[in-house]
């Protein structure tokens, strides 16, 4: 069952939404809120797995409420907007989907299922790239050794899907979970396989088979969407490297 929250400041617009819901046997509405400091205590407390939430609210809006929560406890979000431009923060604050208002029957039936779709990676294994060559020598990182409070945990690099820089630290995520690792992007880009792992933005390592979709901007830059629903942007200095890379091409420097 995914839990949701339904999050906007018009009544007759959440109970739109509610009603919608309430129409998906595999779906319950856990809250309601109409404006952005109860919807932030409440998405604290609750920990719904889907938001649905209007942009433009008085005082937090929807994009502040959703980028006050750290990223490990930010739920899924699918933005309701009457305003197209906010697409690319939405992709920032990795929405599943935002929807345009008046909300459209068949787009909101889209944007549920691209959120069952990611829920339901995010909650499962990733498939492990190609294994190596029998023999073939390694000199790549194949796990990485976290600290989960005064454990130890071993993580293969096949279960990363991407790596986020947090300072001289690193973030690790791997499904619905993320895990500090004391090691900067840069030494993680000389040490992971390039034939797997490719970095998108100074601030971003991506699995290159976990990208499933790639949207050009108007300043050459790109919006990349994850296997799991997961938006990156991508630089436009990585974006030539990367689409060869999409293209099966091997890595120049291999």
């Amino acid at each position: 069952m995914i839990r949701v929250v339904v999050i906007d400041d018009e009544p007759l617009a959440r109970s739109g939404v509610i009603v919608r819901l309430a129409r998906q046997a595999d779906v319950a509405v856990v809250g309601e809120y109409g404006d952005g400091a109860a919807a932030l205590s409440g998405l604290r407390e609750l920990r719904p797995d889907l938001v649905f939430i209007d942009v433009r609210m008085p005082g937090l809006s929807g994009l502040d409420v959703l980028a006050a929560l750290p990223a490990h406890e930010r739920p899924m979000a699918i933005l309701l907007t009457a305003y197209e431009s906010f697409a690319v923060r939405a992709f920032e604050l990795r929405a599943v989907d935002y929807l345009l208002k008046p909300i459209d029957d068949e787009r909101f039936a889209e944007a549920l299922d691209r959120a069952r779709q990611a829920l339901a990676w995010r909650t499962s294994m990733p498939p492990a790239p190609a294994a190596a060559e029998p023999n073939a020598p390694s000199r790549w990182l194949t796990r990485f050794c976290v600290r989960v409070g005064r454990k130890t945990v071993y993580l293969a690099a096949s279960e990363v899907e991407w790596i986020e820089a947090d300072g001289d630290y690193a973030t690790l995520h791997a499904g619905d979970k993320t895990h500090l690792l004391r090691e900067s992007l840069q030494r993680l880009c000389e040490r992971l396989d390039p034939a797997l792992f490719m970095r998108v933005h100074r601030s971003a390592i991506v699995r290159i088979d976990c990208v499933t979709e790639l949207q050009p901007l108007a300043n050459r830059d790109a919006m990349l969407r994850l296997r799991s629903g997961t938006p990156l942007r991508a630089s436009r200095t990585y974006i030539e490297p990367l689409l060869g890379r999409l293209r099966g091409e091997p890595d120049p420097e291999s």
